[in-house]
């Protein structure tokens, strides 16, 4: 299983320099989660560089794979991670949700570059 966070997301969809390393488990449809936070954060930011039709095709996309909601054992093993590894709020429910579901988690965000079970991958300006 594969979780693909927000900024592997935006890079994929806007053809930036590491969208290759983020489109085999983007286009794995069948083992690809989706953390509902993933579907704010993404939504949000292409909504206020384009417009709200490209942020409903975004999202729409997104929807093809497992659309995993944000529940209490998520939220509150989130917390712990967020405790204990020191991450933002929204980067731990991705990581929480990525262990939920044995899922390996892609992402250009530094934040979770020494942590297990993550492929990580430097952002290219």
């Amino acid at each position: 299983m594969n979780v693909v966070d927000s900024s592997g997301w935006l890079e994929y969809f806007a053809d930036g320099p590491n969208a290759r390393f983020f489109a085999a488990p983007i286009e794995d449809l069948e083992h690809l989660i989706v953390p509902s936070i993933c579907l704010l954060e993404v939504f949000k930011k292409i909504l206020k560089e384009r417009d709200e039709t490209a942020a409903l095709e975004t999202v729409a996309h997104m929807h093809l794979g497992r659309v995993v909601d944000l529940d209490s054992r998520i939220a509150l093993n989130a917390a712990s991670l967020g405790h204990e590894l020191r991450l933002p709020l929204a980067d731990s429910v991705v990581l929480a949700t990525a262990r939920a579901h044995q899922a390996v988690l892609w992402t250009q965000d530094s934040d979770f570059q020494p942590i297990e079970g993550v492929k990580y991958i430097a952002k290219k300006k």
